[in-house]
C-alpha cells in the first residue's frame, strides 16, 4: 500500500451560500503556506472567488480546485457553490472527492440549500465532518446550531471541537480528544497558544468528551466491548475509533471556528489528517469496461492502470479549454497518450497541472486520489471518462441538475447571431446545465438553465470572455391551431385574367379533425379526369404550406385531415402554381368554417418540497390550471407530479422559491397540446393581432 496515497486527501466545502465555504479555504491554504496572504471576499482578493462574476456579487458560482499540503499530508480542497442556480457544480464536484465539509453558519443554522447539499453528500456516502463557522459573529450560538445540526440530518453527529467564549469574546478552541485548549491572536494570522482548558469549562468539556468517546467506541466492535467493561480507551484506540467512525460516515465530528479571523483552522486541518477517508477507504470506483460490457472495479494504488472522471471543464477564449479530472487508479504523466472511453476517442496530454485558485502548478505526474488538470483536450467535457488505452472502462458521471427555466436569447448587436451562438455553446462545454436550442416554430433560440441569475450571469460571461453581447427575453409560447369539426363540400376556385394566359384551378375538400399528435393528413381521392393527376403534388404543397400559419393568430395547424375529391381544371390556364394557391385558400376557408381552436403546450412538472409546503404548491399549480396526478412521500419530501400549462409556468421557479423559502425544487418537459379554454383562447388571439 503506497505511503503517498495513504496520506493523500480530498475534501469538498459545501453549503448554503455565504455560509462561509471561500474563507475558509483561504484560511487553509494560507495556514499551509499554500498562499500567502489571507484572502477576503468582502475585497474581492479571495484565490477561490476569481471570476469577475463572484468577485462583483460576492459568491461562488462555479467549483474551485487548490491543494496544500500539512503535516506530510497532500490535500486537495474543493470550494462549491452555495446558491441554488450554481448547485449542479456542487454536486458534479462531490463525485470528485473522498469527504466533504459541511459549513454552517452559527448564527443561522442550518439553511435551506445545507440540506440539498448534504444529501448529496449522502448519495455518495461521503465522509464528513461539520463546521459551526462565525463564531465571532453577535448571537453566534455553538450548542444551538450544534442541536439544530443534530435534529435536521437525523446524524450520529458530537462535538470534537468546542469553542472558547462567542460573538466578540470568541477567543479559541478546546480539542476535546486532547483535551488542549488553543488560545488565538486576533490579527487573522492563525498562530495560537496552547494551554489547559480554562476552569469554567472544565465540566463542560468532561461531559461532552464522555459522549464523543461513546460515540467513537460504537464504530469498533472491540472498543465498545472495553469501553463498556469500563476500562479507559487508549490515545491511539481513541485516534483510531475515530477514523473508523467518519471514515465509515457512521460518525460525524463537529467542529467550530471563525474562518474569516482565521481561529480555529489549524485544529480542523489536523483532523482532516487524522479521521478523514483516503483513496484507499473508500469502496473501489466500479465502471462498464466498454469491449466486453461487463462490470469492473479499479484498485485506487499508483500501479493500476489509469482511471480518472472528468469533473470540471473551464472553456477559455486564449487558452482553450481546461479539464478538470479525478484520478482513480494508476498514474498518469504530461505528454502521454490517454483513452476517453465516453467518446471513444483518443487524446494526448501536454503539460499535466494541479489546480491552484486561478492559476496552475506544472507537474510531471499525478496518482491515484490526485485532482488534476489538463488543457486543450479535442473531445473531452465533464463527465467524460479517460483511461488506459490497453484496459479501459466506462464511469458512470454524475447527473447535472436539470434545467428548470427557458429565455429566448438573441444578439444585442445585428450581425453578431453567429459569434453569439458559437460562443454560448463553448459556455455550454463549461456549464452542463446550459442548454442551448432552436425552437423551431416559433424560430427562437433558447438558452435554459437552472435559474435566472444563472443565465444572466451566462451572459456576463459570454460579453467578458468572447467580446459579444447577448439579451435574454420571456419566450413565446409555441401554441397551435386546431379544428373542432368537419366540415365536407369546401370549394374554392382561383381564377385570374390579366392579359395573355390566365390561372384557374378549382379544388374541392372536406376537412375533419384527427387526434392530438396527428399533424397534417393529406389525402386524394379523386374520380373521374376533372384534375389531371400531375397536379395533385402541387395541391398537397398548398396545403402543407398554408398549415404553416392559421387562421385565428397564425400559428400552425395541426390534426387535420384534408380529403381533396374533385375539382375543376383548365386546359391552357391551369398550372402547379394555381392548383398551390386554390389548395391554400381552400385549406384556410375549411379550418374558418370547422370551429378553429387553439393547443398549447402542457408539461408533464415534478416538484419536491417538504411535507409542510404541500398542501400550499397543490393550490398554487391548481390556480395554475394545473391537474395533480399523484403524490409520493420520499424520505420526509413529497413528490408531486402534475400537468401544468407550459404559459402558466414561465415564472414558476422564482414563485416556488418564495412558496416554500427556497426549499423546493422542481423538473418539467414537454407532453402534450390541450385545448385552450375559450375565454384564453380570445385573449391569445387578440393579443397575436395586436403584434401583428
Amino acid at each position: 500500500m503506497s505511503e503517498k496515497i495513504l496520506s493523500t486527501r480530498s475534501f469538498a466545502l459545501i453549503a448554503h451560500g455565504g455560509a462561509g465555504k471561500t474563507s475558509l479555504a483561504e484560511a487553509m491554504l494560507f495556514n499551509a503556506g499554500a498562499i500567502n496572504r489571507l484572502g477576503k471576499v468582502q475585497d474581492g482578493s479571495a484565490q477561490m472567488d476569481f471570476e469577475p462574476e463572484e468577485v462583483s456579487r460576492q459568491m461562488s458560482i462555479m467549483a474551485s480546485f487548490h491543494h496544500y499540503t500539512w503535516k506530510k499530508h497532500k490535500v486537495h480542497i474543493v470550494d462549491t457553490p452555495g446558491n441554488s442556480n450554481f448547485l449542479s457544480d456542487t454536486k458534479v464536484a462531490l463525485s470528485g472527492v473522498d469527504n466533504a465539509i459541511i459549513l454552517v453558519d452559527a448564527v443561522d443554522g442550518v439553511m435551506v440549500q445545507t440540506e440539498r447539499v448534504w444529501q448529496f453528500a449522502e448519495a455518495h456516502e461521503l465522509p464528513r465532518a461539520i463546521f459551526i463557522n462565525k463564531m465571532d459573529r453577535e448571537h453566534a450560538n455553538f450548542e444551538k446550531t450544534a442541536g439544530q445540526v443534530k435534529d435536521v440530518f437525523d446524524a450520529k453527529a458530537a462535538p470534537v471541537i468546542i469553542p472558547i467564549g462567542a460573538e466578540s469574546s470568541f477567543s479559541g478552541v478546546v480539542d476535546l480528544l486532547k483535551m488542549k485548549a488553543y488560545l488565538y491572536k486576533n490579527d487573522g494570522s492563525g498562530k495560537f497558544d496552547v494551554s489547559d482548558i480554562p476552569a469554567d469549562m472544565q465540566d463542560q468539556a468532561e461531559e461532552l468528551r464522555e459522549s464523543l468517546i461513546e460515540f467513537i467506541a460504537e464504530s469498533d466492535d472491540s472498543l465498545l466491548e472495553k469501553y463498556l467493561e469500563g476500562e479507559e480507551l487508549t490515545k491511539e484506540e481513541i485516534a483510531q475509533g475515530l477514523r473508523k467512525g467518519v471514515k465509515s460516515a457512521s460518525f460525524i465530528p463537529i467542529v467550530c471556528g471563525s474562518a474569516a479571523q482565521n481561529i480555529g483552522i489549524a485544529q480542523v486541518m489536523d483532523l482532516i489528517n487524522d479521521a478523514f477517508a483516503c483513496p484507499m477507504d473508500r469502496p473501489k470506483p466500479k465502471g462498464i469496461n466498454p469491449k466486453t460490457g461487463a462490470e469492473e472495479e479499479r484498485e485506487p494504488s499508483e500501479d493500476a492502470p489509469f482511471s480518472a472522471i472528468v469533473i470540471k471543464t473551464i472553456s477559455d477564449p486564449y487558452a482553450g479549454r481546461l479539464n478538470v479530472f479525478r484520478i482513480f487508479s494508476g498514474t498518469v504523466k504530461s505528454d502521454s497518450a490517454v483513452y476517453n472511453s465516453s467518446k471513444e476517442a483518443k487524446e494526448k496530454f501536454g503539460n499535466l497541472f494541479l489546480m491552484a485558485g486561478k492559476g496552475q502548478v506544472s507537474v510531471e505526474s499525478a496518482e491515484a486520489g490526485d485532482i488534476a488538470a489538463v488543457a486543450k483536450l479535442k473531445d473531452t467535457t465533464t463527465g467524460d471518462t479517460l483511461c488506459s488505452d490497453a484496459n479501459p472502462i466506462k464511469y458512470e458521471p454524475e447527473a447535472p441538475l436539470p434545467s428548470v427555466i427557458s429565455y429566448a436569447l438573441a444578439a444585442k448587436n445585428k450581425g453578431d447571431e453567429e459569434k453569439v451562438f458559437a460562443s454560448m455553446n463553448k459556455l455550454t462545454e463549461e456549464d452542463p446545465t446550459l442548454a442551448l436550442y432552436r425552437e423551431l416554430q416559433t424560430k427562437e433560440i433558447l438558452l435554459s438553465g437552472t435559474g435566472q441569475i444563472h443565465l444572466e450571469i451566462t451572459c456576463e460571461k459570454l460579453k467578458r470572455k468572447f467580446g459579444v453581447e447577448a439579451h435574454l427575453s420571456a419566450p413565446k409560447i409555441p401554441y397551435k391551431e386546431t379544428i373542432t369539426k368537419t366540415k365536407k363540400g369546401i370549394v374554392y376556385r382561383h381564377k385570374k385574367q390579366s392579359g395573355g394566359r390566365g390561372q384557374f384551378a378549382e379544388v374541392h375538400f372536406d376537412v375533419s379533425p384527427l387526434p392530438s399528435g396527428s399533424g397534417i393528413e393529406f389525402s386524394e381521392e379523386l374520380t373521374g379526369m376533372n384534375v389531371p393527376r400531375n397536379f395533385v403534388p402541387a395541391v398537397e404543397k398548398g396545403v402543407n404550406e398554408a398549415s404553416v400559419g392559421g387562421v385565428l393568430a397564425g400559428y400552425p395547424v395541426v390534426d387535420m385531415k384534408v380529403r381533396f375529391y374533385d375539382g375543376k381544371s383548365h386546359e391552357v390556364d391551369s398550372s402547379e402554381m394555381a392548383f398551390k394557391i386554390a389548395a391554400s385558400m381552400a385549406f384556410k376557408k375549411g379550418v374558418q368554417e370547422a370551429s378553429p381552436t387553439l393547443l398549447e403546450p402542457v408539461m408533464k412538472v415534478e416538484v419536491v418540497v417538504p411535507d409542510e409546503f404541500m398542501g400550499d404548491v397543490i393550490g398554487d399549480l391548481n390556480g395554475r390550471r394545473g391537474k395533480v396526478l399523484g403524490v409520493d412521500s420520499i424520505n420526509n419530501s413529497q413528490h408531486i407530479k402534475a400537468q401544468v400549462p407550459q404559459s402558466e409556468m414561465m415564472s414558476y421557479a422564482p414563485d416556488l422559491t418564495s412558496m416554500t423559502g427556497g426549499r423546493g425544487t422542481f423538473t418539467m418537459e414537454f407532453d402534450h397540446y390541450e385545448e385552450v379554454p375559450p375565454h384564453l383562447k380570445d385573449k391569445i388571439v387578440a393579443e397575436s393581432q395586436k403584434e401583428e
